[in-house]
């Protein structure tokens, strides 16, 4: 079934003013915090309410980005996601994939901008174009 709404809560990106030395490593976490079933007026049906945090974190200790919010998901049956959460705090596979690539997609792109507001590099590899190296003529 789909996401029908993600809503970001808070967003906060801090860097410290020491220079990076070495090697900068990327980690970029998303973490579910907890599910309640909802009410959605406009399709007449009870979704599910996704907490979740994602935070990006650059080491050692140079930044920390963070995204708070709600994703709604609309599930065949609710029951089996809400009792499986409330007895061992896990997520089905196949809505925990759906969901984790849904915050990947939205908060990274997100997190890119905040990235490069503070002269950081981007969480995600941005293609870049190069030019074609030319070949000697008489070679080849």
């Amino acid at each position: 079934m789909p996401v029908i709404g993600l809503t970001f809560r808070s967003i906060s990106a801090t860097r410290s003013e020491k220079a990076p030395s070495g090697e900068i490593r990327i980690n970029s976490t998303p973490k579910v915090n907890d599910i309640k079933e909802v009410s959605v007026a406009t399709l007449k049906k009870k979704a599910l309410a996704f907490q979740f945090e994602f935070v990006t974190r650059y080491d050692p200790d140079l930044a920390e980005l963070k995204i708070e919010g709600e994703l709604l998901y609309l599930a065949d049956k609710n029951e089996p996601i809400l009792k499986q959460w409330k007895k061992k705090k896990t997520i089905p596979e196949n809505v925990s994939v759906e969901i984790l690539n849904h915050l990947f997609r939205r908060c990274l792109l997100k997190m890119a901008v905040l990235a490069d507001d503070l002269q950081l590099p981007p969480p995600i590899q941005i293609p870049r174009v190069t030019t074609k190296k030319q070949t000697p003529a008489g070679v080849g």
